[in-house]
């Protein structure tokens, strides 16, 4: 996430000196203006363990990062990850006798990226939850290059939690009469997954509501192409309905 996403879905936290942890497109870890470099035995670590959103027991995350060796030696790699950590001299982990957990004074984009959505999709939010920006295209790129099962979860976990907030945020744009704004949102989600109908039936909603019939009906036909090449099926008929192709049933 880039820093003015993050600036502005966590206003107070701005500051010279701020921790931030950017794990879309990361893992970069930066401490006001400068980027600290992290050993990459000691990145691990510090990504698995924001990855949880939660104290992590050590026993937990030794196997898991160490998978194919014995339990003692795991406990000691992460014990000397934790020490190259530490030499950093920022206070990126809280490290207890059996826990791990991301320091409270650290910014996570991705914990940003989860309470944003969370206010969406619960109703409840700000202003300025509501400004479409480029960097939202990143939250569909969490740890490029990481093919851990722990990885691969959680990327996937935040691709399903973004793709729901965005329509969210696409039908709150179009019953305020953003429409151009609600297309540009829901334009992100589909590059990210254009085979979802959800998003696509958001699509049309803002271009029908936007006095764009002709476009709405080119956006379905498009998407009809795409999903009988890819999956053999077609759309559902309620689609055709919200462009007028089809009329409404009556009864």
């Amino acid at each position: 996430m880039a820093a003015n996403w993050m600036e502005a879905l966590s206003p107070a936290q701005a500051g010279s000196e701020r921790i931030v942890l950017r794990m879309l497109g990361g893992p970069v870890v930066a401490a006001g203006s400068r980027l600290i470099e992290i050993p990459e035995v000691s990145k691990r670590v510090l990504t698995f363990v924001t990855l949880h959103h939660g104290p992590v027991e050590r026993r937990s995350a030794a196997g898991a990062l160490w998978p194919g060796s014995p339990e003692s030696r795991a406990a000691a790699s992460l014990r000397s990850a934790l020490w190259r950590l530490r030499a950093t001299g920022l206070p990126l982990l809280r490290v207890g006798r059996t826990s791990i957990a991301i320091d409270e004074r650290v910014s996570v984009d991705v914990h940003l990226l989860d309470d944003w959505a969370t206010r969406l999709i619960t109703g409840c939010p700000s202003p300025a939850d509501l400004t479409v920006r480029p960097a939202m295209a990143e939250a569909f790129d969490l740890l490029p290059g990481w093919y851990d099962d722990w990885a691969l979860l959680e990327r996937e976990r935040l691709r399903q939690r973004m793709l729901h907030a965005v329509e969210v945020l696409g039908r709150v744009l179009v019953r305020s009469g953003r429409c151009a704004d609600a297309v540009d949102a829901v334009m992100v989600a589909l590059a990210a997954d254009p085979l979802r109908e959800s998003t696509q039936r958001v699509l049309l909603e803002a271009h029908v509501a936007g006095g764009n019939l002709a476009e709405a009906r080119r956006c379905l036909e498009a998407y009809r192409r795409l999903v009988r090449r890819e999956l053999g099926v077609t759309p559902s008929k309620d689609l055709a309905v919200l462009v007028g192709l089809v009329p409404t049933a009556v009864g």
